[in-house]
């Protein structure tokens, strides 16, 4: 046993530093980006926000319109050929979609259906919740042999160590976040996890080094905790819990007390397992849990709130682009970022 005295921080324990800047509106911020990855060669512009592969979220509606926006994404492990299929336009947005498997052998036969029919995707996204295995790096293995043009996501991980492993196994891109989720229970329910803003700085300046990408998957509430994860080196950005709750994820609309919501859960909680699996397996335990978002109508106005907090993180630090967030980024260590005072 050993413990580690170095400090590890989360979103909420920093804020930016302003500093003198030459922008005279937010909207002279370019919030594009273009990357091209390490195996498959493939290049992608876009805005680098992802949506993640949860129920209500990683949904093709949510697709469609992410997608207006340059934003990217990953379909939830349910989008079989036939579901895929009844969505018509899918040739005008597979640039900004990704298709989502785990490490079963139903999984990788599902990814070979849909790729047959749909070659023309790009992305795939290679999640399990536990990224530390040695089956996870031999199955990426495995998909990296057979698809060596598609740009493979694999996640989740935490640190240096396991992020060059993945890349060193075939991932183009490593997704990065264990347990900061706002319906992820894990950190609770195992005792595992690491500060999310500490794991983004460490695994980014890892999969820099060796020509990769890297995700900030989970942990932001606010469009600032967004712009802080870019400017702590992340080339994503993955939203699940800030992107529920609007019209275009088909959740089912739950009225209580005067007011609308619908239900959002983790991907590992009673509620999933039950829909998708069956039910929870007797050796596992939950790892998520199923609560009520407000219900937030079109997802337009959440979209423009974020990119417009991006825009005015980067006026504040004088960075032109979101490419020179980083660069221009001081932390400082705050124990309160925000007056709750007249917050319900």
């Amino acid at each position: 046993m050993r413990i580690e005295e170095d400090l590890k921080l989360d979103y909420s324990d920093v804020l930016f530093r302003p500093k003198r800047s030459t922008l005279a509106s937010r909207k002279e911020v370019n919030l594009m980006r273009t990357y091209k990855f390490k195996y498959s060669n493939n290049e992608w512009s876009g805005i680098p926000i992802m949506a993640a592969n949860m129920d209500g979220v990683g949904e093709l509606g949510i697709a469609e319109k992410l997608s207006n926006y340059g934003m990217i994404t990953c379909l939830t492990k349910q989008h079989d050929i036939k579901k895929i299929k009844q969505f018509k336009k899918i040739k005008s947005i597979y640039p900004n979609i990704a298709l989502s498997i785990g490490i079963k052998k139903e999984d990788f036969e599902n990814l070979d259906k849909v790729l047959k029919e749909y070659n023309f995707i790009k992305f795939l996204c290679i999640d399990v919740a536990n990224g530390y295995s040695e089956r996870f790096s031999a199955f990426l293995k495995s998909v990296r042999d057979k698809y060596p043009t598609k740009t493979i996501i694999a996640g989740n991980v935490v640190t240096a160590d396991m992020t060059q492993e993945l890349i060193l196994s075939g991932a183009d891109i490593v997704k990065v976040g264990i347990g900061p989720g706002s319906v992820c229970t894990t950190r609770i329910q195992t005792g595992v996890g690491y500060p999310q803003l500490s794991a983004v700085i460490e695994c980014a300046d890892a999969a820099h080094g060796l020509g990769a990408h890297m995700i900030a998957d989970g942990g932001c509430t606010c469009p600032g905790d967004v712009a802080k994860g870019f400017g702590g080196g992340a080339d994503f950005v993955m939203l699940g819990g800030m992107f529920a709750g609007h019209d275009e994820g088909k959740g089912k609309i739950v009225k209580s007390s005067g007011s609308k919501f619908i239900e959002f859960y983790g991907s590992s909680s009673d509620t999933a397992n039950n829909k998708h699996y069956g039910g929870l397996a007797s050796y596992r335990s939950s790892e998520g849990r199923t609560v009520r978002v407000k219900y937030r109508g079109k997802i337009d106005n959440t979209i423009q709130n974020i990119l417009g907090g991006i825009r005015s993180s980067c006026t504040y630090v004088g960075a032109p682009s979101l490419k020179q967030l980083s660069k221009c980024t001081t932390f400082v260590r705050v124990t309160n970022q925000f007056n709750r005072t007249f917050v319900d």
